[in-house]
């Protein structure tokens, strides 16, 4: 737990990065409201190096969904309208990491695998945002369920750019999640494993998104914030093998 100073400086952090978050429209108002929330949480309950990757996320997220943005538009592939991200969007993507931390936080589960399941599960966010933001600009693509060439943004579509962004954010993620919990004392467990487990996890699931969205949602049975929920649960899923193999105690 945090000590009332340091806590009071998060908090305050906190809501000042989502109001700029707001006032940069990469959040709605009622989205910006959601993810202090959820932030708050995640700090009182972890420490500043989990909410520290938490932003990491959001803003590449936003940087990601802003650029050539216009041309984005034209082509009716752009989020929300001005690049801005919804209430149904946030908690879609950071739902499961916060019920990491309170679970983390409650003493429910070992303080590193807490820390490899909460990166694994942003690693699984940024993978796929960045996929979707640099794919669709690719020019080409194709299905991944038949391999058989669709418009880039169709759900379930894959490009060799998007692949090649998805593995970037999954990897990076991994990689600044680690410096943050070493910069800030937090236990994340055997570096080679952390960045196994959580790399590994975020592009495997990034693809276990594409599955789920060129099936199921394509055929009305998944929205696209549950295709992302799933996504990501299977991510965290997966790290949760790596830690169980590695002989770690969930």
């Amino acid at each position: 737990m945090l000590g009332t100073v340091a806590s009071v400086v998060g908090i305050v952090g906190t809501l000042a990065l989502a109001a700029t978050a707001m006032a940069l429209r990469a959040l709605t108002p009622a989205a910006a409201v959601v993810a202090a929330a959820f932030g708050i949480v995640i700090l009182e309950l972890t420490g500043f190096g989990y909410l520290l990757l938490l932003v990491v996320f959001v803003a590449v997220s936003s940087l990601a969904t802003r650029y050539r943005f216009e041309e984005k538009a034209r082509r009716h592939v752009q989020e929300g309208r001005a690049g801005e991200r919804g209430v149904s969007n946030v908690v879609a993507h950071i739902l499961l990491p916060t019920a990491i931390a309170i679970a983390g936080g409650l003493g429910r589960l070992p303080a590193s695998a807490t820390a490899a399941l909460f990166a694994g599960s942003l690693a699984f966010a940024t993978s796929d945002t960045l996929a979707s933001e640099f794919g669709v600009l690719s020019g080409a693509a194709v299905s991944i369920l038949s391999l058989r060439p669709v418009e880039p943004g169709t759900n379930g579509g894959i490009s060799t750019v998007g692949e090649m962004f998805a593995l970037a954010g999954a990897v990076g993620t991994a990689v600044v999640g680690a410096g943050l919990f070493a910069l800030f004392h937090e236990p994340f467990g055997p570096l080679g494993l952390f960045l196994l487990a959580a790399g590994t996890a975020g592009f495997v699931a990034c693809q276990v998104d594409s599955l789920l969205g060129g099936s199921l949602e394509n055929r009305g049975l998944l929205t696209k914030g549950s295709t992302n929920f799933f996504g990501m649960l299977s991510g965290i899923a997966l790290v949760a093998a790596f830690l169980a193999l590695a002989g770690g105690s969930l």
